[in-house]
């Protein structure tokens, strides 16, 4: 006998021909996120198995952040010929047990001497006869006993949920705008999540953003970069393009020409990195740069896709979900990134692209684009 876990995953099911082309990009990526714990990850009969680690609960732990996953379940491998031994195992596997339960059997090997109801009925009655605490409910038990006869024997009584989504890379590569508030690193989980390789983009502007402001960005890469299987960040310095808009362009638009030579910056540094997207964590009418009018004037520079995943999303739905993935606690450390530094008193709304351009074109543009590009930091987390 042998403990091992068992993968499944969702999405996955749909591909059809180019199921395979996934399946093989998931084992990789499970491969990676078990690294260092001795297992072996292989693939049998539609089930992705991992055995041999040297920590269930941290395997447990890793295996269930990987994208692509649906669940995972501790199971115990043993041979099929024996079927006493086999139920004794399930009798044991419920020892502790309370309440409804049913035995769900799949005999994927037809030339088994037991059908799968066969299976369901005899070791449901040796576990009633067992353990006087159970009783069987077939509709909505509470436990499950899952019995799956293929080469060999395989039980299981707990299934955990896992991150769900498609693995990294099957959908390509972008590029995430990552500041250190709590809506960016979200917006690329978000996308991470349907496939997407990701790597990141942050502006720094010492010294009037400090180097923890810049260590809490990289935190937060950190945070993403085990799911996102290793993330690249590209620091950027922006204090000679943010003291030249503030001090040239009108006070109502900085914001915005500052958001625009952002999208330039991230979209150069992206076609380098060979991105097809750039990532924003926008939500249409949180702040004043995020109108309808203003996002179609931070648009118009770009010439990739902009993807804004939480553009429908209130603040709570956000802080919720920067909850549940873990960068809540971070991106809430009271340290202040380029955003907050010089925001004028009153931000234009429903901002004209002539007054933008007008801005505009009191500055160097290209020349400080390619001093911040030649001073670019790329940092692998």
């Amino acid at each position: 006998m042998q403990d091992l876990l068992l993968v499944r995953y969702g999405e996955i099911f749909l591909k059809g021909l180019n199921r395979p082309y996934f399946i093989r990009a998931l084992v990789r990526k499970i491969r990676y996120a078990v690294r260092g714990l001795g297992a072996e990850v292989w693939v049998s009969d539609g089930r992705i198995f991992v055995k041999g680690f040297s920590d269930l609960e941290t395997c447990i732990q890793r295996v269930t952040q990987v994208f692509g996953v649906h669940s995972v379940s501790p199971a115990l491998e043993m041979p099929k010929e024996d079927f006493d031994a086999i139920c004794d195992q399930a009798i044991a596997m419920t020892r502790d047990l309370k309440g409804t339960f049913k035995v769900m059997a799949r005999r994927s090997d037809k030339r088994y001497f037991m059908n799968s109801p066969a299976i369901n009925e005899e070791v449901g009655y040796r576990i009633l006869q067992a353990n006087p605490n159970l009783k069987v409910d077939v509709h909505q038990p509470e436990h499950a006993v899952n019995i799956e006869i293929r080469e060999k024997a395989y039980l299981y009584v707990r299934e955990i949920p896992a991150v769900g989504g498609m693995p990294v890379g099957t959908n390509g590569n972008a590029t995430l705008l990552l500041s250190g508030g709590i809506d960016s690193p979200v917006a690329g989980w978000m996308i991470a999540k349907r496939g997407v390789q990701i790597n990141a983009v942050h502006f720094h502007s010492y010294p009037y953003t400090s180097d923890r402001a810049k260590e809490k960005v990289l935190d937060l890469a950190r945070k993403l970069s085990f799911s996102c299987c290793g993330i690249k960040v590209f620091v950027v310095p922006f204090t000679e393009i943010q003291m030249a808009i503030h001090e040239k362009c009108p006070e109502e638009y900085t914001t915005l020409i500052m958001r625009r030579y952002m999208m330039r910056i991230a979209e150069r540094i992206a076609r380098q990195e060979g991105c097809e997207a750039l990532i924003t964590g926008e939500s249409i009418g949180q702040v004043a740069s995020q109108t309808m009018q203003a996002l179609g004037t931070t648009d118009a520079v770009a010439e990739m896709p902009v993807f804004r995943p939480l553009i429908g999303f209130d603040k709570s739905e956000i802080i919720e979900v920067a909850r549940k993935i873990g960068t809540l606690e971070i991106s809430s450390l009271p340290f202040e990134d380029c955003c907050t530094v010089f925001t004028p008193r009153h931000p234009a709304t429903k901002p004209k692209l002539e007054k933008i351009l007008e801005g505009e074109s009191r500055l160097d543009g290209e020349e400080m684009i390619q001093r911040a590009l030649e001073g670019t930091e790329m940092i692998r987390v």
